[in-house]
């Protein structure tokens, strides 16, 4: 009995592992060493296109874990700390926020010999925790529109 008990335990325990599924934004093997965390805080800026709103760039500080300001987050997409350390980016895939009012998670990749500084070793950064920024549901016709956001930025090296 103790054997049959003991089984269904380790059953139970190992069920959560197994259900668990992969995300879009999940860091490839060998990425997972945390060198810098952030919260961006600004807006999401869009410009009317052709009817549609179409995101020209985003304009944030980066926040330190007292809200501190140790940088900022601009068009590129790049970051650049107040040191002048800097990376820029490309997206490589993203997911919807749970918040629908919210910009969409994203994997970034690291422009190949793009950091400097702290943002040397930088091969990847994650926006995960957004609140805010999705471009405007209404159609446009002419004109910016700018949303203010917050998110998670977190940088990732080997």
């Amino acid at each position: 009995m103790r054997a049959f008990i003991f089984t269904v335990a380790l059953i139970t325990l190992a069920a959560p592992a197994a259900n668990q599924t992969s995300s879009p934004i999940d860091l490839p093997p060998g990425n997972h060493e945390l060198l810098l965390e952030a919260k961006g805080d600004g807006v999401q800026i869009y410009n009317c296109t052709e009817g549609k709103w179409t995101l020209k760039a985003p304009d944030a500080k980066l926040l330190d874990l007292h809200g501190a300001v140790i940088g900022t987050h601009f068009a590129g997409p790049t970051w650049k700390l107040t040191d002048g350390s800097e990376v820029k980016g490309k997206a490589i895939a993203s997911q919807p926020s749970p918040d629908p009012d919210s910009v969409s998670w994203l994997l970034i990749q690291a422009v190949p010999n793009s950091g400097t500084g702290q943002f040397t070793e930088v091969n990847y950064i994650r926006r995960t925790e957004t609140h805010g920024g999705a471009a405007p549901k209404e159609a446009c016709t002419s004109g910016e529109s700018h949303k203010p956001y917050t998110a998670t930025y977190s940088f990732y090296g080997k």
